[in-house]
């Protein structure tokens, strides 16, 4: 999960889906200046890694953080050392 946020791309995207969930792709394309097939890849990888979640609505998917897997992150942050 670190390793995906690890790109600034990626970064990016996650900024983007706090502020905007359930945006599809093309929002994405129009937010960052990369093409359509780069964004998907990246999105794959967020997927992958748990990071997002990705509902099919029609002929579209819209993207939001998968709560989850942000609760675990913030638990794992917020440890006292």
């Amino acid at each position: 999960m670190f390793k995906a946020l690890g790109n600034p791309v990626r970064f990016e995207i996650m900024k983007f889906l706090v502020t905007h969930p359930g945006s599809i792709t093309g929002d994405i394309v129009d937010y960052l200046p990369i093409a359509q097939s780069t964004t998907s890849q990246h999105l794959t990888v967020l997927r992958e890694a748990g990071w997002i979640e990705g509902v099919v609505e029609g002929p579209a998917v819209n993207y939001r953080l998968n709560e989850k897997a942000i609760r675990w992150f913030r638990s794992m942050v917020n440890l006292n050392f």
